[in-house]
């Protein structure tokens, strides 16, 4: 890598890595809460429906903060979703999330709060890296980018003053994997840190690895350097 690339790197990650970043983010929304598990609930769900027009995202996340009201986490705990996300409804939420893909996420947080004061502590009881972990929760594959997954981790692990929580402090934020989205991608093929466009666990994991030449604690401050500079770049 050379200097210059490491230079720019650094200032595009002063530059985006700001306060005024949530205004327009899907991280908006668990801002709006200080206890842990409404910020994990909420951060958790975000972050599924983090996919698409950006427009639309926020737009139909707001729509499930109305319903789930002034704490999601005892939304949760209520069961009062099972009125309104039926686990035989089919009908779309948002896009392919169906409103039974929630009544399971639902009920998968409320088992877990039953037994544990919060999703950091349900993750510590899993094997491996902390996405690893994430996934054997959620039944998902560890194989593929999981670029929603990795944004709420980096949401959770990171302390980042300006926008990032760092709520989750039994693990560390160099163990976390850069969400791998489009510009994050083009970005960083264009600085020679990958040489490849591909979405891929293997990309991921290359472009997080150049990172931590420039950010060695903390490798995904390089997210904010790649995704701020490429979606104001295109």
């Amino acid at each position: 890598m050379t200097e210059e690339i490491r230079q720019k790197l650094l200032e595009w990650a002063a530059n985006y890595h700001r306060s005024e970043f949530i205004e327009n983010d899907p991280i908006q929304f668990p801002h709006r809460y200080s206890l842990k598990q409404d910020i994990e609930v909420s951060g958790l769900l975000t972050a599924l429906m983090s996919f698409g027009n950006r427009k639309q995202i926020l737009s139909k996340a707001e729509c499930l903060h109305r319903i789930m009201g002034e704490s999601p986490y005892r939304y949760v705990l209520s069961g009062e979703w099972e009125l309104t996300f039926r686990a035989n409804d089919t009908q779309s939420f948002y896009r392919m999330l169906s409103h039974s893909h929630f009544n399971g996420y639902f009920k998968l947080l409320r088992e877990a709060y039953r037994d544990n004061t919060s999703l950091e502590d349900v993750l510590r009881t899993y094997p491996g890296t902390p996405i690893d972990r994430l996934c054997a929760f959620l039944g998902v594959s560890s194989k593929s980018p999981q670029k929603k997954l990795n944004m709420f981790l980096r949401w959770m692990i990171r302390k980042g003053p300006e926008v990032d929580f760092g709520i989750w402090k039994g693990f560390d934020r160099k163990d976390l994997l850069i969400p791998l989205d489009t510009h994050v991608c083009r970005v960083a093929y264009q600085l020679g840190l990958t040489d490849s466009e591909t979405f891929s666990l293997k990309n991921a994991r290359k472009i997080t690895s150049a990172l931590t030449e420039i950010f060695p604690d903390d490798p995904c401050l390089g997210d904010f350097a790649l995704f701020g500079y490429g979606v104001n770049h295109r």
